[in-house]
C-alpha cells in the first residue's frame, strides 16, 4: 500500500536553467572555493612535514605522582592504577592513598637521553609529577654505564613563615586531632629479601596512622631515619608532605654495595618537639628496622670533587660517613685517644684527601656534595697565618677551637678554651706565623650563665661588647656563628624564636654595615648549624626536631638580611652518631679525650666527629688554598 502510494506521488522536475546561464555571483563564489582548496593543500603539505615523534614528546602524557594524588578527592584516587616498584632504569610513580597504596621510585639521569628526569628529592613538589615522560617509549637501547645524581635536600623557601602556617594549622577533624603511633610502608613491609640497586635514588612514601590504624591527615611528626652498613652511615633525607604522608630517599654508592639496615624512629608527634617542655611528649618508638641488600651495579655517580668556595652556599647537606680502614684490635691509650691507624694512613679518594689517620676515627670520614681535605699542620698554618677569626656560639665552639689547636695546629699549651677567649696564637714550629682566635659565648650575656641563647642580645652591655670587636681599623676577616643549644631551652614557642632570630640577624647586619661604611671589608660569615643532640638529650628541650627547625629559621633570617656567605651543616655531620652517647655527651661532640668512664658506661669516648668538623672549617676558611 505504501509502495503504491509512493509511486503515485508526482515527481518534482529539476530546473537546471540557473546553472547553464551566466551568473556573476556564482563565478565569484567559485573563485573563492578554488582558493580555499589551494590553501588546504598547502596546509596538508605542512602537516605532512611534521615529525610526529617530536610532536609526541612535546605533548607528553602527564602521569600523577603519589604526592599529587594525595591532594585529590578519594573517588579520583580510586581510579589511579598501582604499579609495582621498579628498580630498573626507569623510575616509576605509584599512587599513594590511605588504603595501603605506596610509592617506591628509582631516579636516574641518563647522560644523553632526553628529557631529563628530576633527581633532587628536595625539589619535588606535591603538585608536580616527577616524571613527565613515563609513558613514552624510547626506541634506542639504554646506555651503559648510566650516570646518576647524588641525593640532595634543601631548605624550603620562606621557611619561617611557612613553618608558622603549618604549626598553626587548624584541627577539628579526627584525622588531625589523633596522634601517630605507626606507619604504613607496604612497599617494604612484609617483603622478604629486599634488594635495591646501588647508585640509584630509591624514593619511598609512607603514611602515618593512629592507634586505630586510620591515616592521619596532618604533618608535623618527626621521624629519625638511619641507613647503616659496615662501611656506610647516612641519614636518608625525609620530607613532610603535610597531609600525614612522608617521603624518604635511599642511596648507596656502588663501591659500598652490601647489607644494610634501614631504621625509622618516631621521636615526636605533630610538632611536639618544638614545645617549651618536651620530655613529657617524646614518643621515641622504633617503627621499622628493615634489612636491605644494595646490589653492585655498573651505574656511576659523579665523582666527588674537593669542596670549593661555592660549595658552601648549600643550605642543607645530605652527606654520609664512609669507612676505609678498620682495626678491631685498637684500644684506648693512656691519654684517652684511639690511634687505630698511623697518622699518615692515606685517604681513599674521592672520599677525602690527605692523611685519614689524623682523624683517629678507625677509618671513618665524612663527605657530602663534595669532599674535604684533611689538612696537615703546615697547610693549616699557611692558610691561617695573619688572620683573625671571630667565633660567636655555644660551648661546642670552645671544644672545636681546642681540637683545632691541639690536633691540627699542633698547639698543645691550651688544654681548655674558656667561654670568653681572645688570643694571638703562634705556630710553635715557626714563630713568624700567627693567627688570632676570638670566641664569645652566646648562651648568656654573662659567660657564667646559661639558657638565654640569641636572647642574650637584649643586654645592651653584651651588644656593645660584640660591636667593640668590629669598630676598630682592623676587624676580623671571618666570623663563625651558630644559634646554640641554649635557644632550645629559652624560647617558649617557635613564634618567639622567629622574632629572636630576626632581631639577631638585623643586629649583625647593622654591625657589618658599620664596617662597610668605614671603608673596610666586612668579615665573611660562616654559619655552622647546631649539632644533633644525642642519646638521652634527644628527648630534652634541645632535641633534634627543635634544633633542626631552629637551624632553618636562623638560615632563613641570615639570608634575608644578606648575612650568609658560607654554611657548614654540622647537624648533618653529627646526625648518624646521635642515637647513643658513644660520640657525644648528649650536647657536645668534641670533649677532650680522656681515659675515664663515659656517660654510656664505657671507658673513654669517641671524639672524631668534632675533629672532622675542625677540618671542614679549615677547608671553608681556606677554600682558595687547601
Amino acid at each position: 500500500m505504501l509502495l503504491k502510494m509512493c509511486s503515485q506521488m508526482p515527481e518534482k522536475s529539476a530546473n537546471l536553467a540557473w546553472v547553464m546561464r551566466p551568473n556573476p555571483v556564482v563565478h565569484s563564489w567559485f573563485k573563492i572555493l578554488m582558493m580555499g582548496v589551494f590553501l588546504g593543500i598547502l596546509i596538508v603539505w605542512g602537516i605532512d612535514g611534521l615529525n610526529m615523534n617530536t610532536f609526541q614528546k612535546d605533548f607528553a602524557v602527564l602521569k600523577l605522582s603519589s604526592s599529587e594524588a594525595i591532594g585529590l578527592d578519594s573517588s579520583f584516587r580510586k581510579n589511579l592504577s598501582v604499579e609495582k616498584p621498579n628498580l630498573d632504569s626507569r623510575f616509576e610513580d605509584v599512587d599513594l592513598n590511605f588504603t595501603h597504596q605506596m610509592l617506591a621510585q628509582t631516579h636516574e639521569k641518563n647522560v644523553e637521553f632526553e628529557p631529563k628526569i628530576v633527581q633532587n628529592v628536595s625539589s619535588f613538589s606535591p603538585r608536580v609529577s616527577a616524571d613527565l615522560t613515563l609513558n613514552q617509549s624510547v626506541m634506542s637501547p639504554p646506555l651503559s654505564p648510566r650516570i646518576l645524581q647524588w641525593v640532595s635536600s634543601g631548605l624550603e623557601a620562606n621557611f619561617s613563615s611557612n613553618l608558622l602556617v603549618k604549626w598553626l594549622a587548624p584541627l577539628g577533624e579526627h584525622c588531625k586531632d589523633s596522634k601517630s603511633v605507626d606507619i604504613r610502608l607496604p612497599s617494604l613491609d612484609g617483603v622478604a629479601n629486599i634488594e635495591l640497586s646501588s647508585g640509584e635514588i630509591h624514593e619511598f612514601v609512607f603514611q602515618a596512622v593512629d592507634e586505630t590504624g586510620e591515616p592521619r591527615c596532618l604533618g608535623g611528626d618527626y621521624f629519625e631515619t638511619d641507613l647503616s652498613g659496615e662501611r656506610w652511615k647516612s641519614r636518608p633525607p625525609i620530607k613532610d608532605i603535610g597531609n600525614g604522608s612522608y617521603t624518604f630517599s635511599l642511596q648507596v654508592h656502588p663501591d659500598f654495595a652490601g647489607d644494610y639496615n634501614l631504621t625509622i624512629i618516631l621521636l615526636f608527634r605533630h610538632y611536639e618537639g618544638l614545645k617549651f617542655s618536651t620530655a613529657k611528649f617524646v614518643f621515641d618508638k622504633v617503627l621499622r628496622v628493615v634489612p636491605i641488600k644494595f646490589l653492585k651495579s655498573s651505574s656511576h655517580l659523579p665523582r666527588l670533587r674537593q669542596c670549593e668556595t661555592t660549595d658552601y652556599t648549600r643550605d642543607v647537606w645530605s652527606g654520609r660517613w664512609t669507612r676505609h680502614a678498620r682495626n678491631d684490635n685498637c684500644s684506648i691509650s693512656k691519654d684517652g685517644r684511639y690511634r687505630c691507624q698511623k697518622a699518615s694512613f692515606p685517604c681513599q679518594q674521592p672520599w677525602c684527601d690527605g692523611p685519614l689517620g689524623v682523624l683517629e676515627s678507625n677509618g671513618w670520614v665524612y663527605s657530602s656534595h663534595c669532599s674535604f681535605k684533611l689538612v696537615s699542620t703546615q697547610q693549616a698554618w699557611s692558610c691561617l697565618n695573619n688572620r683573625w677569626i671571630f667565633w660567636w656560639g655555644d660551648s661546642n665552639h670552645c671544644d672545636t677551637i681546642r681540637n683545632i689547636l691541639h690536633f691540627i695546629l699542633d698547639v698543645r699549651g691550651i688544654p681548655i678554651v674558656p667561654r670568653i677567649f681572645d688570643m694571638n696564637i703562634t705556630n710553635p714550629r715557626n714563630a713568624s706565623q700567627m693567627v688570632r682566635f676570638t670566641s664569645i659565648f652566646n648562651g648568656h650575656p654573662n659567660h657564667t650563665g646559661n639558657y638565654q641563647g640569641l636572647n642574650s642580645l637584649i643586654n645592651k652591655e653584651y651588644r656593645e661588647t660584640l660591636k667593640g670587636y668590629f669598630s676598630g681599623n682592623i676587624v676580623p676577616d671571618t666570623m663563625i656563628m651558630n644559634s646554640g643549644l641554649h635557644d632550645g631551652i629559652f624560647w617558649s614557642n617557635i613564634r618567639r624564636f622567629i622574632k629572636g632570630a630576626d632581631y639577631a640577624a638585623s643586629f649583625w647586619a647593622d654591625v657589618m654595615k658599620g664596617v662597610s661604611r668605614r671603608g673596610l671589608t666586612r668579615p665573611k660569615i660562616i654559619y655552622r648549624t647546631t649539632v644533633t643532640t644525642g642519646g638521652y638529650a634527644r628527648a630534652m628541650a634541645f632535641n633534634p626536631q627543635k634544633m633542626e627547625t631552629f637551624n632553618g629559621v636562623v638560615l632563613d633570617k641570615l639570608r634575608r638580611y644578606g648575612m650568609l656567605d658560607k654554611i657548614i651543616d654540622d647537624f648533618d655531620m653529627t646526625y648518624p652518631w646521635h642515637y647513643d652517647n658513644r660520640c657525644n655527651d648528649g650536647v657536645h661532640y668534641g670533649r677532650a679525650p680522656l681515659r675515664a668512664r663515659w656517660r654510656d658506661g664505657q671507658i673513654g669516648h669517641q671524639y672524631f666527629v668534632d675533629l672532622m668538623l675542625g677540618h671542614v672549617l679549615i677547608n671553608a676558611l681556606c677554600a682558595h688554598s687547601v
